[in-house]
């Protein structure tokens, strides 16, 4: 199954501790964040290839990991301009060919067993599979509401939850769906297609309590310095 990373993203709530760098650039314990998430895929044993999607200050990456991981090959596609996570999925798919494709976001790390989530995504048939974390006391995210089939109802608007399942940044996505939809060349994953066009399609939630962190703020950033380190050996 073919690998797409997106790592276009602006980081702008991030510019006040990390100027000038890519989001997934951010260091955590003198290593990009993109390191560890690397690192994260590389013992899922998935596929040898990452497709990383990238845009703004794209070359800083490029030049830090070149065409290599480790024994693992990069391919780059890049955004001219910023094209949001749908526009940056659709530009990365056009590298790939395999029927489903799996997607991560390049500044959250979510422990999920991705060899039980593909066999979950199989077995139910979906369009789309999101790896999704129950969360307590939380208002950052939207909550998102399952039938008793892991189907997913409802993308409910940010508000303070005290409890629920919120997206933690890994898709497993059926290709031809989004060729079925008018979508632009610039667009958000989750709010400009998954919330409206949930009613349309089979996507499933698979849950996972696995450790998860989101370096997209500030304050989460300051933690990742401190528990990545402490986790790195212990992912899957």
């Amino acid at each position: 199954m073919d690998i797409i990373i997106l790592a276009g993203g602006l980081g702008t709530r991030l510019r006040t501790v990390v100027k000038g760098l890519p989001k997934p650039m951010a260091s955590v314990a003198n290593r990009p964040f993109l390191e560890y998430l690397f690192d994260y895929l590389i013992r899922q044993d998935i596929n040898n290839t990452f497709i990383v999607s990238v845009g703004y200050e794209y070359q800083k990456i490029i030049n830090h990991f070149g065409d290599n991981y480790k024994s693992y090959h990069l391919i780059y596609v890049v955004e001219d301009t910023p094209l949001g996570t749908g526009g940056g999925i659709k530009l990365a798919l056009s590298q790939t060919k395999t029927e489903q494709v799996l997607i991560i976001n390049g500044d959250t790390l979510f422990n999920a067993n991705l060899h039980q989530m593909i066999d979950f995504h199989f077995n139910k048939d979906a369009d789309i599979t999101l790896a999704l974390k129950p969360l307590t006391n939380f208002e950052r995210y939207n909550n998102i509401r399952l039938d008793k089939y892991y189907k997913v109802m409802e993308f409910q608007e940010k508000q303070m939850k005290d409890k629920g399942y919120i997206n933690g940044g890994i898709y497993i996505l059926r290709k031809k769906i989004l060729e079925t939809f008018n979508l632009p060349d610039k667009f958000s994953f989750e709010e400009d297609f998954l919330k409206p066009y949930s009613n349309q399609i089979k996507i499933y939630g698979f849950i996972s309590s696995n450790y998860f962190i989101d370096i997209g703020i500030p304050e989460d950033y300051t933690k990742s310095q401190i528990q990545l380190p402490l986790i790195g050996t212990t992912i899957f």
